[in-house]
C-alpha cells in the first residue's frame, strides 16, 4: 500500500509539472471592439456618447479609449467613470490626435466617435454581427447577415466595396470599414437637407486597416481595402445646440481652413472668394438641395455656411498679405 500511494503521488507531481510547464503562458484576453474618442472640455456630451456604446463593452468585449488633450471640466472624471482609458496629450491637430488615439487601441475593430456623437440602439445590436470576424465578413458575408435580418433591414446595408485611390480587391476579399449615415442636428432639429443627410463617415474599421488623413480639417478616414455603406441612421450628431455654439466652431474652421487654402495658393483678394462663391453656396444649398424645408433652423445654417466660406477666403487673404509685409 506504500509503495503504491509514493508512485502515484510521484505521478500525480510529474504530472503537476507538466500541466505547469504547459500552462504559465497566459495570454491577455483579446478585445474585439475599440471605442476611440478625442476629447476637450467635452463634459456636457461625452455622458451621452459613453452611455450609447455602452451594450458594445458588455463581458469584456470592448474598450473606450479616450484621448483628452487637457481639458478644464469634468471631462476625465467623466470618462474614467465608464472605465474608459484615458490619455492625456497635447493638441496636434485633429488627425494627428485621431490617429494618435487609434493607436492606443487594441481591438480588432475600431469605432471612432466624436463626443457630440450618439450610437443608436440599433447599431450597437448590428456591430457585433459585423465584427463577428477579427478579418472581417465577405460581401457574400455581408448579403447572408443582411438576408438573416429580414424584413426592412434587407434595406439596412448598401454594398460599396471599394478600394482606396481606385485600387482593386480580389472577389471575397473581406470588408474592413464601414461608411455610417449621420444625423445632424441643429439648434435641435434634424436637418434632413441642403446636403447634409445621409452625410456618411468611416467610423467602424479594422485596426491596422485605417487611419486619418493629415488635413487641418474634414479630416476623413482612409482605409485600405474593401469598405460597405450602411444605410440606416445609426449615428446621431448633437452638433451645434445654439447659434453660438456654431459661430464659434465656424471661427475655428474657417482660421483652419484658410491656412489649407493658403497651402494651396488662394493668398491674393478674390471677390469671388470672398463674396461671390458664399453667395453660390448658399443658393445651391438652400435651393437646389431643398435647405428651405428644414425651416428656419435650414435657413440659419445654409446662411451661416455661407459666411464661413467668405470667412475662410478672406482670412487666408489676411495671411497672404501678414506675410508679405
Amino acid at each position: 500500500m506504500s509503495s503504491g500511494s509514493s508512485v502515484g503521488c510521484g505521478g500525480a507531481q510529474a504530472s503537476l509539472r507538466a500541466f505547469r510547464r504547459y500552462s504559465l503562458t497566459v495570454y491577455p484576453l483579446r478585445v474585439k471592439l475599440s471605442v476611440v474618442l478625442i476629447t476637450y472640455n467635452e463634459e456636457a456630451n461625452l455622458a451621452r456618447a459613453l452611455e450609447s456604446a455602452r451594450p458594445l463593452l458588455r463581458n469584456g468585449a470592448g474598450e473606450i479609449i479616450v484621448l483628452d488633450s487637457g481639458s478644464t471640466d469634468g471631462t476625465v472624471e467623466i470618462a474614467k467613470s465608464f472605465g474608459a482609458k484615458v490619455f492625456v496629450e497635447a493638441w496636434k491637430g485633429y488627425a494627428a490626435q485621431k490617429n494618435s488615439a487609434i493607436e492606443k487601441a487594441t481591438g480588432d475593430w475600431i469605432l471612432s466617435l466624436d463626443a457630440d456623437e450618439e450610437v443608436s440602439v440599433e447599431f450597437c445590436k448590428l456591430i457585433p454581427l459585423l465584427t463577428s470576424k477579427p478579418e472581417g465578413l465577405t460581401e457574400t458575408g455581408l448579403a447572408d447577415l443582411a438576408d438573416s435580418l429580414g424584413g426592412d433591414s434587407l434595406n439596412t446595408v448598401e454594398m460599396v466595396m471599394a478600394c482606396e485611390e481606385g485600387e482593386t480587391q480580389p472577389h471575397g476579399s473581406p470588408i474592413v470599414g464601414y461608411w455610417i449615415a449621420r444625423k445632424n442636428h441643429f439648434l435641435g432639429r434634424w436637418i434632413k437637407r441642403g446636403g447634409f443627410w445621409p452625410d456618411s463617415k468611416l467610423r467602424l474599421f479594422r485596426r491596422g486597416r485605417g487611419h486619418l488623413q493629415e488635413r487641418k480639417v474634414h479630416e476623413t478616414v482612409k482605409v485600405d481595402g474593401h469598405t460597405a455603406k450602411l444605410k440606416n441612421a445609426f449615428l446621431v450628431h448633437h452638433s451645434y445646440p445654439t447659434l453660438s455654439d456654431y459661430i464659434d466652431h465656424m471661427n475655428r474652421y474657417s482660421s483652419l481652413g484658410a491656412e489649407m487654402a493658403v497651402a494651396e495658393g488662394h493668398t491674393g483678394f478674390s471677390v469671388i472668394n470672398v463674396a461671390i462663391r458664399p453667395w453660390l453656396t448658399f443658393v445651391y444649398n438652400y435651393f437646389f438641395r431643398l435647405g428651405f424645408l428644414d425651416g428656419r433652423e435650414g435657413l440659419l445654417l445654409h446662411l451661416y455656411h455661407a459666411v464661413y466660406v467668405s470667412w475662410k477666403y478672406a482670412k487666408a487673404w489676411e495671411i497672404g498679405r501678414s506675410g508679405k509685409t
